[in-house]
């Protein structure tokens, strides 16, 4: 099995340095004045010492840590504090210097604050399954490592434990949860000769699994190998406040650089970087997208990573998965065509009695049509789900199979030749004693609105292309795509495969996904922005860069306008407070503002940046267009 990775500290321990830069930095400049001005008798030299202390231990890590960001390449806008920094402890403008650690290590903690925890989707994953598995061998039940566990081996799942391997039951009769893989809230029914998987929860009965797959190659494995994958090439996304940066760090640059060599004098080139010092990126802009953040949460939308606010609203193409996000999730039966020579009630019922025991979303839907006519149902025996065979067993003495439409022999022209004609929509069709019994036709419902709301997402949030992405056969997804008006269609696909193919569009644009189950948590890390739908799963909600509680298509529109008021409010701040820094630059350029007052003057720049930014927090009237 992949290894358990160690929970992730990195953004915890950077804001809690961050604050105590920033605190330091606070208690080094009250110091410094205290001693400067109300106590007589302390020299220049022992009022500057807190300050030395003070770009030390805080300023000293913070560019450091900036010469190592930019010898990666990392280009962000807080290179000009870090210029400024350095430039201050060299012309022994260490008070400057020192309001500049405050600025740069408050930004950053604000920042820190804003941005999530690293993911703990891995951990999450590895956690599911046990690290022993209960062997028996010659009747003798004794606990063995995960590792050692081998094909055909007998192992015993006790109750409420998580089944280690992928494996069919050889004794026992029980229930068991797959909700993590197939998003699907049921309950399996179990018994001799049914299949079970690796990470599903067992019920209140043991049960006794012979294993057919080794623990490394069960498919719950396979699905923890993509995600890794797919964290390990997650997209990186490129913050507002860096791509503003790119521009007005060189423009600051030069215009010090250009009063330096005019004036001859180095503490003009001070002053004006100092002025420069791009606040309103650093702490305006994290302060917008607390409020983004806030004002999300208190419309039912979890933020778990506040770059896809930044992000969303630039997606060009939108992919859909298919049951839970534009359904509502629960299929029902629609329809029961009977075959001559059958009674509806008795094939409902002998069908019902088999499904309690399967894992396909359509069994609900089977057992709630069952329970709504008030039928029994029965005990089943060999029951098996062979890959190509459908679901077969015994009930009653009878033999029943369900099975596709496309999974019937071809050897039996009778069982074809009676066959109604198909629609769309999804279908199954059932046999009993090797005849054509019935043909059940299911609807899982599309959400109300979800033509509007496709139609909309080209027209007012300027989306390119719409994918719908589903492991759903062709004619389900086919028939829900056309009742929403979408063209691009790609059914029948693993995780594996639609991880390729986000991956493929997202290399050609910025892409937002859209998934419910854990087998599109690979999916959702691989997009430029994933977000989930609903709370049933927690790996795909730590897959997910926003979670949408209340699982409609008016809060995915909701967090597309907070996403646009978010960079509109942001602009303003952070190219208004450039404007006002531009501004001052000019005026320290000509020599009227000194390196100290400079710092003062960008202060009042960092209020009226924050004052605009918090703005955020408070919503609009309406969120939503459609």
């Amino acid at each position: 099995m992949p290894q358990k990775p160690p929970p992730a500290k990195l953004n915890d321990t950077a804001g809690r340095f961050e604050i105590a830069a920033a605190t330091l930095a606070v208690v080094a400049i009250a110091l410094h004045l205290v001693l400067r001005f109300a106590v007589p008798s302390a020299t220049a030299a022992v009022a500057d010492w807190p300050l030395f202390v003070a770009l030390a231990l805080g300023g000293l890590p913070l560019v450091v840590g900036l010469l190592g960001a930019l010898a990666r390449g990392q280009f962000g806008s807080d290179l000009l504090a870090g210029i400024s920094i350095v430039a201050s402890v060299l012309l022994g403008e260490y008070l400057a210097g020192t309001l500049v650690v405050l600025m740069l290590s408050g930004g950053q903690a604000l920042e820190a604050f804003a941005v999530r925890r690293a993911s703990a989707v891995l951990a999450a994953l590895a956690g599911r399954l046990p690290s022993v598995a209960h062997r028996r061998v010659n009747g003798v039940l004794t606990d063995a490592p995960l590792d050692a566990v081998a094909v055909g081996d007998e192992v015993v799942i006790f109750p409420h434990e998580i089944c280690p391997a992928d494996g069919t039951v050889v004794e026992g009769h029980g229930t068991m949860n797959e909700a993590f893989l197939t998003g699907e809230p049921y309950e399996m029914a179990k018994a001799v000769g049914a299949a079970v998987i690796s990470g599903a929860v067992n019920g209140a009965s043991a049960l006794t699994v012979r294993v057919d797959h080794l623990p490394t190659d069960s498919r719950y494995a396979k699905i923890m190998r993509v995600m890794q994958d797919a964290e390990q090439r997650r997209p990186r996304l490129r913050r507002l406040g860096d791509q503003l940066g790119a521009v007005y760090t060189p423009v600051a640059v030069g215009i010090a650089l250009v009063a330096w060599a005019i004036s001859g004098d180095p503490h003009r080139f001070l002053a004006v970087v100092v002025v420069a010092t791009p606040c309103p990126l650093l702490i305006a802009i994290p302060v917008a997208l607390i409020g983004a953040v806030s004002l999300a949460a208190r419309r039912g939308i979890i933020i778990k990573d506040p770059a896809v606010l930044e992000r969303v609203g630039r997606c060009k193409v939108a992919i859909f998965d298919k049951t839970g996000t534009l359904t509502y999730g629960k299929p029902s039966l629609a329809e029961l065509v009977v075959a001559p020579g059958f009674d509806r009630a008795d094939v409902l019922a002998l069908v019902a009695s088999l499904e309690r025991y399967s894992k396909h979303p359509l069994a609900g839907a089977v057992l709630d049509a069952a329970a709504l006519a008030k039928l029994p149902t029965q005990n089943a025996s060999e029951v098996g789900e062979k890959p190509g065979q459908g679901l077969t067993g015994v009930v009653n003495g009878r033999a029943v199979r369900v099975t596709s439409r496309g999974k019937l022999p071809a050897s039996d022209p009778a069982v074809i030749a009676g066959l109604p004609p198909e629609v769309g929509g999804m279908e199954c069709v059932a046999l009993v004693d090797g005849k054509l019994a019935g043909t059940f036709r299911f609807r899982d419902q599309a959400r109300a609105g979800g033509k509007t709301f496709i139609e909309h997402l080209g027209r007012k949030h300027q989306f390119d292309r719409v994918l719908l992405v589903s492991g759903d056969r062709a004619s389900e997804s086919e028939f829900l795509a056309k009742q929403v008006g979408i063209t691009e269609v790609f059914a029948s696909q693993t995780p594996e495969q639609k991880l390729d193919i986000v991956r493929r569009e997202t290399a050609k644009a910025e892409t937002v996904f859209l998934g419910d189950g854990i087998n599109d948590a690979p999916a959702l890390t691989a997009a430029t922005v994933g977000v989930a739908f609903g709370q049933d799963s927690d790996i795909t909600a730590e897959a997910a860069g926003a979670v949408i509680l209340d699982a409609t298509l008016r809060k995915v529109d909701e967090l597309l306008h907070i996403s646009h008021r978010l960079r509109t409010i942001a602009l303003q701040s952070a190219v208004g407070g450039m404007a006002l820094s531009i501004l001052g630059m000019t005026v320290a350029a000509a020599g009227y503002l000194p390196p100290v007052a400079g710092a003062v003057f960008q202060e009042v720049i960092d209020v009226l940046a924050v004052l605009n930014a918090l703005r955020m927090a408070f919503p609009p009237k309406s969120l939503t267009d459609y």
